[in-house]
């Protein structure tokens, strides 16, 4: 793969042998950034899960301290008075039946997340095959179905962020801004790392956290040193 002139600028800070504490991965991330734009950093931690087995699944959720500098739309399905607790909490839209036509039909899917109260999840399994592939299906595990949609929009509002493993078992969540601060993106990836050491399944035999890589959107990446976990 070709990368440009300035990826390959970029790309001479790192030693691409090294294992970096979080610390200095953050500040080398920070500073190979070149792109224009604000780019979002994004930690890729390979597992040593298999997915494939019910009991080695990770999936939960965590409020980053810092956010994720990203402002999110909030989708909510609900009924009755929760209707109107959720557009007072700042939901960005609100509604039931009506909406799954829009969806499926229209393709309408101007909302980052979606959360659903318990009692509606009969109407949002109908979206099941839209939803599920771009990993916005609401879930229990994420704090998404629940009843108490004030919390749930407040935390995602506030930075919360999912983690979850990908086919080939390596979770890949966003940090941060490169506008952050180091303190703050290195905040935010210790609260993340935290939840899913956590996370670590009682099943799993063998090494947890295989590999920890950070990068910018458009920059090299940094390998982070597993050694403490």
């Amino acid at each position: 793969m070709k990368h440009g002139k300035k990826y390959n600028e970029s790309a001479k800070m790192i030693d691409r042998a090294a294992f970096y504490e979080i610390e200095d991965a953050v500040a080398l991330t920070k500073k190979s950034a070149a792109a224009k734009f604000d780019e979002t950093v994004e930690v890729h931690i390979r597992t040593g899960c298999d997915g494939r087995h019910a009991d080695q699944q990770i999936r939960g959720a965590v409020v980053l301290p810092n956010g994720t500098g990203k402002t999110v739309k909030v989708l909510v399905f609900a009924k009755g008075d929760k209707v109107a607790e959720a557009e007072a909490a700042g939901a960005d839209y609100v509604g039931g039946d009506e909406l799954i036509p829009k969806i499926q039909n229209d393709g309408w899917l101007d909302f980052d997340v979606v959360v659903a109260t318990p009692d509606m999840m009969g109407v949002v399994g109908r979206l099941g095959k839209v939803l599920g592939p771009k990993g916005l299906m609401p879930n229990p595990k994420a704090g998404t179905v629940t009843m108490d949609v004030t919390k749930a929009i407040n935390d995602i509002k506030a930075g919360k962020i999912e983690y979850r493993l990908d086919k080939t078992n390596i979770i890949h969540c966003p940090i941060g801004k490169v506008s952050f601060s180091e303190e703050q993106l290195t905040q935010n990836l210790n609260s993340l790392l935290d939840a899913i050491v956590k996370a670590r399944p009682s099943t799993l035999k063998g090494q947890y956290l295989k590999s920890i890589t950070l990068a910018s959107t458009m920059g090299p990446g940094v390998k982070v040193s597993v050694a403490k976990f």
